[in-house]
């Protein structure tokens, strides 16, 4: 019996392409090269199964290609709003992700940004290696401290609560929250953590405000010059939830014009390709989307994949099914 066909749209770490190969008929990208419409239309023609990353983009025309062969999408990846997920039920796709196993390594790339950004870690690396450091001084670069500052958070899932321990226990930060429904009494009596109702509530308490709320239409844009007036001059925001949740004109000036005192970025609106303006400022620490960027964690969430790909090919219940 012939094995199922499977494409990989990026390049895995090594261990779980290896494992995939010994499962099925994979078809690997083996220059790594980011994947065109065109593409994904003829492996969705030509394949049992395309396991695209949270870097590709699935949108209805691409999924409604005629002569489909595909029947499940395994999600490299937690967030799947770059998949039309509307057109993939209409199109009987079966949809999966990756959550639960990047949560600490998430978790520890926001609380990297919100000390890059509290710190100045950013801009005081650029002036030593650009040779303009001419020695310390009392008044040399001042920043924010952390220790006992205010952290908001929009959104409070795992990840959230993942960098609400590190914050709360490892800098006795005070934690407030966004969440459409309370969290449990166990969490909220550990981090002895807010509900706060609105942001218009949350923002103008905060010292840090760090996203971790899905992307998608009902929160593109959550992020812009109304809600950034709402806080503190002397605040600083933290995404690395997903770009389009943060109006990137308004946070650029935002940060231009010293209406928050910092930022620090992840994932950008229409990312690899970042707004420029953010280049020519101090203000903002900029990462290429390392959130869940360790050995262990790529890992793992390839082997969920290949879990998920099992079950369905063996006709078991999926254990990460989105759609």
């Amino acid at each position: 019996m012939s094995k199922p066909k499977v494409l990989i749209s990026r390049r895995w770490p090594a261990s779980v392409e290896a494992k995939l190969q010994a499962l099925y008929d994979v078809t690997l990208n083996t220059d790594d090269h980011p994947l065109t419409a065109d593409e994904f239309k003829e492996a969705l023609q030509n394949h049992d199964a395309v396991c695209p990353t949270v870097c590709d983009s699935l949108p209805a025309e691409v999924l409604n290609v005629a002569n489909k062969r595909c029947r499940i999408l395994g999600n490299f990846g937690v967030g799947y709003n770059h998949i039309d997920i509307g057109a993939a039920k209409q199109q009987g796709l079966i949809v999966t992700n990756t959550p639960g196993v990047l949560t600490q390594s998430t978790a520890d790339i926001a609380m990297t940004l919100l000390l890059m950004s509290a710190r100045r870690g950013a801009e005081g690396d650029r002036l030593v290696r650009a040779g303009a450091w001419t020695g310390w001084c009392p008044t040399h670069m001042m920043s924010s401290d952390v220790t006992n500052a205010t952290l908001g958070l929009i959104g409070f899932g795992r990840i959230a609560q993942a960098m609400a321990r590190k914050a709360h226990h490892g800098f006795g930060m005070k934690i407030l929250y966004i969440k459409p429904s309370p969290a449990e009494p166990a969490i909220v009596e550990e981090l002895e953590a807010t509900r706060c109702d609105t942001l218009e509530e949350l923002l103008p308490q905060c010292d840090y405000v760090s996203l971790h709320c899905p992307g998608g239409n009902e929160t593109r844009h959550l992020i812009n010059e109304l809600t950034l007036n709402l806080m503190k001059s002397s605040a600083h925001l933290i995404n690395t939830a997903r770009g389009d949740v943060v109006d990137s004109k308004a946070l650029i000036k935002a940060l231009q014009e010293k209406r928050i005192a910092g930022a620090g970025l992840d994932v950008y609106e229409g990312e690899p390709n970042i707004d420029p303006g953010f280049l020519t400022l101090d203000n903002v620490a900029l990462l290429p989307h390392l959130g869940s960027a360790t050995i262990a964690t790529r890992t793992a969430m390839g082997e969920k994949v290949l879990a998920n790909l099992a079950a369905f090919f063996n006709a078991k219940r999926i254990p990460d099914q989105v759609v």
